[in-house]
């Protein structure tokens, strides 16, 4: 291994900002600069997008804050890396420019279907229950719904990427992408890991020609090099190399420490989930995809809460003006005095029981899905409210756990938790309350930039292999123990309550579809 006085440069374009980020070789984040972002604009209901320039520029900015503020040398950086948000899509003309915002994964428009599936594809669907969730899916490919709406635009489109394939474009002058950050509704084949060919039912639904796609690498490969106008712009030194990566779920696994498929990775984030890493493709939901790991030839599972920690800030925006003032008077963060909220509650929240399905799902749950809390007395406040929907974010990740070890048949004996509800101790605790195992933080919040860091550093080999760099670069922080007399509890609620919820209240959620028209069926 090379001296620890190299470092490796990672770029992390998220939902709410963009940190430019300094990583040793032990794994030390030594110099973070970040600008937060607006995430989407929207011109019509449910649309969520954003000018491919807007993520351009404000990346370029936060590099030369980054170097502005920074004592370290740039000889010192090695490399570079880059992780983004996940199926936000973007259409450039022949000369780079683009065509129209980026649609970002936050969008909800749906598309008509088209050539595809046809009516004997959807008898066959229909029969093994997949009928719903491919059309839904099909309505959801953002191509699909150029091609309908705006084909002038389509035509004109001479390549279809993905944020992290633009912001690599926009670096090296390459159209390259990472095979780990392809998680969107494209032409691809995630268990080769490859473009498919025009037989594969992804490209039946998703039908970009492949000339229009980028070329992809693995992990730890090569994107390009920093380009002479990038370096320019951004402060970066000309002609270091950009790593790939991933996207930032799968590096947030990595830089968890999550590489075994015997430990579980919970990311508390706007879009809360449980993955595992796998050498083998499995589908914990049939149909439905394991996405690529950030270690090559590696698979993550994942079942995810679309809203997730989102409901936290929910929570906190409709009910939480007392305490965000409190915190605006005392100088401290709102988080205290919700952490204090908690403590003030049993675990259990004496019944009250929260279902999180605030946005529904494709198969489970399925499209007429819910949110729903139970369980209410003159005994309940504002605090029980809370506590519940933190228990009942954690309960359906278990539920989702569980369904993994189902699945692949490997037990899962300790949990590594990240994203923003992590720094939670009252978050943690109940976790591993409701697991009943350890639950772990790891030992730096920047997760995600850490797992391209590593990428990274394993590409320029500086180590063996990637237990080698995770061995050198990751590590446990606080641990939390479960607690017997809250673990009996949760046990007893889980298997009584929670995980009966969705089939007894499934006829009556189709019902208020039927009624409401929400949510529409397709």
């Amino acid at each position: 291994m090379q001296s620890l006085e190299e470092l490796i440069l990672t770029i992390d374009c998220g939902t709410q900002s963009i940190r430019a980020v300094l990583i040793d070789l032990r794994g030390n984040v030594l110099q973070l600069a970040r600008t937060e972002i607006e995430p989407y604009f929207s011109v019509t209901p449910g649309w969520a997008e954003q000018y491919p320039e807007y993520f351009r520029d404000r990346m370029f900015g936060t590099l030369q804050k980054l170097f502005s503020e920074t004592e370290y040398s740039k000889d010192q950086i090695k490399a570079v890396t880059i992780t983004t948000q996940r199926s936000t899509l973007i259409n450039l003309d022949s000369e780079g420019k683009s065509l129209r915002p980026a649609i970002s994964w936050l969008d909800q428009r749906l598309c008509a279907v088209g050539r595809y599936p046809g009516w004997l594809t959807q008898m066959a669907l229909r029969l093994v229950g997949m009928r719903e969730a491919v059309i839904h899916t099909v309505k959801q490919g953002e191509c699909n719904w150029i091609m309908q709406n705006t084909p002038e635009v389509w035509e004109k489109t001479s390549k279809f990427l993905l944020l992290s394939a633009y912001l690599t474009w926009v670096l090296t002058d390459e159209f390259t992408d990472s095979v780990g950050c392809t998680v969107a509704y494209l032409p691809f084949d995630y268990k080769k890991q490859q473009w498919t060919d025009k037989s594969h039912m992804n490209y039946k639904m998703f039908p970009v020609e492949r000339e229009k796609l980028p070329t992809l690498v693995r992990p730890s490969e090569i994107l390009g090099y920093i380009s002479r106008e990038a370096s320019e712009k951004s402060g970066i030194p000309q002609g270091l190399p950009l790593i790939a990566a991933a996207a930032d779920k799968a590096c947030e696994v990595l830089g968890s420490g999550v590489i075994t498929p015997d430990v579980a990775c919970l990311s508390y984030g706007t879009t809360a989930t449980v993955q595992t890493t796998h050498r083998k493709y499995h589908e914990v939901v049939p149909f439905f995809p394991s996405y690529p790991s950030a270690i090559p030839d590696s698979y993550n599972t994942e079942v995810q809460i679309y809203r997730g920690y989102w409901m936290i800030s929910w929570f906190k925006k409709e009910f939480g003006l007392k305490e965000i003032q409190m915190a605006e008077q005392s100088g401290s963060h709102p988080e205290v005095y919700f952490d204090a909220m908690v403590d003030e509650v049993p675990a259990g929240s004496m019944g009250l029981t929260l279902q999180p399905y605030w946005s529904p799902g494709l198969k489970v749950p399925g499209t007429e899905a819910k949110g729903a809390i139970i369980g209410f007395g003159d005994v309940h406040t504002r605090a029980h409210v809370y506590r519940a929907i933190l228990e009942g974010l954690t309960y359906s990740l278990k539920e989702g756990l569980l369904r993994t070890v189902k699945r692949t048949g490997v037990p899962v004996n300790r949990v590594v938790v990240s994203g923003g509800g992590s720094q939670s101790r009252q978050a943690m605790q109940l976790t591993a309350d409701i697991f009943n195992m350890e639950a772990i933080r790891p030992h730096t919040y920047e997760t995600s930039s850490l797992g391209a860091a590593i990428c990274a550093a394993v590409g320029m080999k500086y180590f063996d292999d990637y237990a080698a760099a995770v061995d050198s670069m990751t590590r446990a922080g606080e641990k939390f123990s479960p607690e017997p007399g809250n673990v009996e509890i949760y046990a007893r609620l889980y298997e009584k309550v929670y995980s009966k919820m969705y089939r007894h209240l499934q006829p009556l959620y189709e019902q208020i579809r039927n009624i409401t028209g929400y949510p529409q069926k397709v």
